[in-house]
């Protein structure tokens, strides 16, 4: 060890000295921060906000899932962070003494035994074995694995309702769908008739049965909706339920009051009434209008030309099997795509129209954004979600009422 060496574990030494002794000489406690608890306080503030913005028609429900999704991903990833205990000081100033002699000591023979003081000069094979650290941003690999030790945590924590609800929805934003009903299952199991878990669950079924709302997810939505009427959510799975039931006049019912109780003239309401003007017509002779009932609100007619080729010096980088997506987003808020069609690298160069027919959810449409976001992407996985190696390549506003086609050109390489 060199004198350097030396001199530095002085220093600290008596750096540390400096700020442990004088607060127990003056017998003040001093306590650590509890991140844990800021930053769940900080995740239910923004959820009431959302929850307020739903039930107001600011959010739609599937903005609102989204939202609520990627709010829960953050915070789990950071409860994966190791919680600061609690210190306080020990009353009585006659620790300071031998903590004057025993912190040296303490620090001394520990580094003796764990330390690694040759790093101070070290050798080529130390330096060979260095990895230098990385700014990338975490892979689907990495969250697979945050969501594999959070199903471990659960396993040993069964009756941790909250964790749960926290799994199931990890799951679904993984599109692992039967996973997060089963989590779902679980936190409806220990909470009861809960209705955001009733709701979460009931989705979660849907998806796992390709979409489809009968059986149990119709079971938990009306079992909601005998509690609350008025409940946006349920109305609109309780339509859909019915719709796809083939009880097309009772779905006119639930998504007529679920038009009547969205903000007038909102983009939530537009869009509902879209899809209730297209299930009454399913109905021979039409839905009898019930006084009060909402008029319907025309939607837009849009379609979004768009010429889409491969950069010549990114050619080598891709096959021709592999799967081309080419979507709209908005400028803010979620990155679902408003609309979204699937094609492959040899079908390149290509011209596509977007249109609402091709929208992943009726509360996110292509018509309801006046300016979106277009790009163009090849997927090496054929994964919906982007992951590094994908090619890119974007138009970053386009006016989806302006009729003149927009050109990408697949340019860039995700890292």
């Amino acid at each position: 060890m060199t004198l350097l060496f030396w001199l530095c574990a002085s220093v600290l030494v008596l750096t540390a000295l400096a700020l442990i002794v004088p607060p127990l000489w003056r017998q003040r406690a001093v306590a650590t921060a509890d991140m844990d608890g800021r930053n769940i306080a900080i995740a239910k503030t923004r959820l009431a906000e959302m929850q307020e913005q739903l039930q107001a028609g600011l959010l739609s429900p599937a903005q609102y899932a989204e939202q609520r999704t990627e709010l829960e991903q953050a915070l789990s990833d950071d409860l994966d962070i190791a919680r600061q205990q609690d210190a306080t000081a020990t009353q009585g100033r006659w620790l300071v003494y031998p903590l004057v002699v025993i912190l040296p000591l303490l620090a001394v023979s520990l580094y003796a035994g764990l330390g690694t003081y040759q790093a101070l000069e070290p050798t080529a094979e130390m330096l060979a074995t260095t990895t230098p650290a990385t700014n990338a941003p975490p892979t689907i690999e990495a969250i697979n694995k945050m969501v594999e030790k959070l199903a471990e945590r659960m396993k040993t924590d069964p009756n941790n309702a909250e964790g749960w609800v926290m799994l199931g929805k990890s799951y679904k934003y993984l599109q692992q769908f039967p996973k997060a009903a089963e989590a779902f299952g679980q936190a409806y199991k220990l909470l009861g008739d809960n209705t955001e878990v009733v709701l979460l669950y009931a989705d979660a079924l849907a998806f796992a049965n390709n979409e489809q709302m009968a059986g149990k997810p119709a079971e938990l939505v009306f079992k909601v909706l005998a509690k609350e009427p008025d409940n946006i959510t349920a109305l609109w799975y309780g339509g859909m339920a019915k719709a796809q039931a083939g009880e097309a006049v009772e779905g006119v019912k639930l998504w007529r009051k679920l038009v009547a109780l969205l903000p007038a003239g909102s983009q939530a309401q537009q869009e509902t009434q879209t899809l209730l003007t297209k299930l009454e017509a399913t109905v021979p002779g039409g839905v009898p209008k019930e006084a009060g009932a909402t008029q319907p609100v025309a939607a837009p007619a849009v379609s979004v030309d768009i010429q889409v080729r491969l950069a010549d010096e990114l050619q080598t980088l891709a096959a021709p099997d592999d799967t081309v997506f080419i979507y709209a987003q908005a400028l803010s808020g979620p990155k679902m795509p408003l609309a979204i069609v699937r094609k492959h690298v040899s079908d390149l160069p290509i011209t596509v129209s977007l249109t609402d027919a091709q929208a992943m959810t009726p509360a996110m449409k292509l018509s309801a954004f006046p300016t979106v976001k277009l790009l163009a992407r090849v997927s090496k996985s054929g994964n919906a979600m982007t992951a590094p190696g994908d090619l890119l390549g974007v138009v970053e506003q386009a006016a989806t009422a302006d009729k003149q086609s927009h050109t990408i050109i697949i340019n860039a390489q995700v890292k």
